[in-house]
């Protein structure tokens, strides 16, 4: 019995390696890995004795060799195959661990050199990993270290049964698929190419933990990140307080850190069910989110607070009568966290600024029956003082500051989306209704007297008058909206009866 094994992370291989020679196995490796087993004083062979050809091309071919392959894909249920590999001088190699070069690793060093992201695509490893899983019924395949243990155990006793060796088999491909996506993803990144969604896409995915349930507890759910590497974002937040985190809960984070993260001024907002219900801007981050919370006091219950600022301990306090399921900021001062971890249950997130990996496309999927959707992420420069102001009155700056705040807001609102600003807080908002006008009234009901003097934002045109005369009954003093609308001429004539500033950013956010 052979087992070859060539391993770039060495983790727990001296071990394995000894539980295998003691199982009656001859060891076979190259390089690093052979120096590692002999010097833990295990028996092993180069690869180069075996097949009798010398490593050539600064390592570039040891592995790929007829005396390799043959011993890996032959079938021994074939007489034929087996008599070939006799004819040949070759032995069957009922074992391989193989994990592969550092291609993540390397491409995420700051300045990395084409050349050497190169040298780290490894060609040798997958092969034999593609070769011994088409071969799982005889050929044991391991890619994880943290298989060794009960596979050695395995070997060392009855064996793997089938069902065990196309689990292993599985693994193996996929590792492959993943390191390939991660090569593929880095070479596709050509500033030259057309600005055309590329016609093939593969997304490697690492499981980091597992979930309870998914959405509802029927449903199974875990939490990936790309095994392309990148840091930082909701994916990657450290939990330091509070209970297992949900499939509910992650989605509802993700969106109070991504709401507070495009504001570049201090911001807090509450979430609830993806949208935010309460939104402010202060420089005191506890009067910020205070201001949020009176946004909508109701629905704030059993949300989840994102802050893109350290939370103070005033704001930790301020917290403190109010049950929310998750809090999510960059950092908390030292009194702020024992404050907030006085609730046993509240979950406490700390979380980076998201960061893919270099050359790595940063994608929105949408699954859908049948295929999945992907574009490109809503991320887009906009510039206020260059919207088009489309009314006889232009906004004074008071208000285009809001309308501007309001613009940030509304791009985090499920569609039909409409937000109503008053000094930077956001005091109204209606959320994925089936037409614009319910949206609107729905934002006036939240926001009851404070509607007075209030900037509104649509995330699409306004499709009729009929949208700016309820506004304009709520007390909205300027719009922002993308304008376009084959009705605009009607719409704008509306606000300037109404004495409303309306501002064109000739840009729409819709978030389905």
């Amino acid at each position: 019995m052979k087992a070859l094994l060539s391993v770039f992370d060495k983790t727990g291989i001296e071990d394995l390696g000894r539980s295998l020679a003691d199982a009656g196995y001859e060891l076979i490796s190259t390089g690093g890995t052979h120096r590692s087993l002999s010097d833990a004083g295990i028996a092993v062979r180069q690869v180069s004795d075996v097949t009798g050809s010398p490593e050539i091309l600064d390592g570039r071919v040891k592995t790929l060799h007829p005396v390799i392959h043959g011993g890996l894909l032959a079938r021994r249920d074939l007489p034929a195959h087996v008599d070939e590999l006799a004819q040949h001088g070759i032995d069957a190699i009922d074992v391989v661990v193989v994990n592969l070069y550092p291609f993540v690793e390397t491409i995420s060093k700051p300045g990395v050199s084409l050349d050497d992201a190169l040298e780290n695509i490894d060609i040798g490893g997958p092969t034999m990993l593609r070769a011994a899983a088409k071969n799982f019924p005889y050929v044991a395949v391991v890619v994880d270290p943290d298989d060794y243990g009960w596979v050695s155990e395995a070997l060392a006793g009855d064996g793997l049964d089938l069902q065990q060796r196309r689990h292993l088999a599985a693994k193996a491909f996929q590792h492959v698929a993943v390191y390939d996506a991660a090569v593929a993803e880095y070479l596709a990144q050509d500033p030259a190419a057309e600005e055309e969604m590329p016609a093939q896409v593969t997304i490697g995915l690492t499981r980091v933990s597992s979930l309870r349930y998914g959405e509802n507890p029927h449903q199974r759910g875990a939490l990936y990140v790309p095994a392309g590497g990148g840091s930082g974002g909701l994916a990657r937040a450290q939990q330091l307080h509070g209970r297992e985190l949900s499939f509910n809960n992650l989605m509802d984070a993700d969106a109070a850190w991504r709401t507070v993260s495009d504001y570049d001024e201090a911001a807090v907002c509450v979430i609830k069910h993806a949208n935010p219900c309460g939104l402010a801007s202060r420089d005191d981050i506890a009067e910020a989110y205070e201001l949020a919370y009176q946004g909508d006091p109701v629905s704030a219950f059993g949300g989840i607070v994102g802050f893109n600022r350290k939370v103070t301990a005033a704001a930790a306090e301020a917290m403190e009568p109010v049950f929310y399921e998750v809090v999510v900021a960059p950092g908390y001062d030292g009194d702020a966290l024992e404050i907030l971890q006085r609730k046993r249950n509240l979950r406490i997130l700390s979380v980076e600024p998201a960061e893919a990996a270099p050359g790595a496309p940063d994608y929105d999927v949408r699954p859908l029956s049948g295929g999945i959707l992907v574009q490109t992420p809503d991320a887009i420069a906009e510039n206020p003082q260059a919207w088009t102001t489309a009314t006889e009155r232009a906004p004074s700056d008071a208000e285009l500051a809001d309308l501007a705040f309001a613009w940030k807001a509304v791009k985090h609102i499920k569609s039909n989306a409409i937000a109503f600003v008053k000094d930077r807080t956001l005091v109204g908002m209606g959320a994925g209704q089936p037409n614009r006008v319910v949206s609107v009234h729905l934002s006036q009901r939240a926001a009851g007297d404070k509607a007075a003097g209030c900037a509104l934002a649509s995330d699409a045109f306004f499709p009729f008058p009929d949208n700016i005369e309820l506004a304009a009954e709520a007390g909205i003093t300027a719009i922002v909206q993308p304008g376009g609308s084959i009705r605009d001429d009607e719409v704008i004539a509306a606000a300037n009866q109404a004495g409303i500033a309306m501002v064109f950013t000739g840009v729409r956010h819709f978030r389905h």
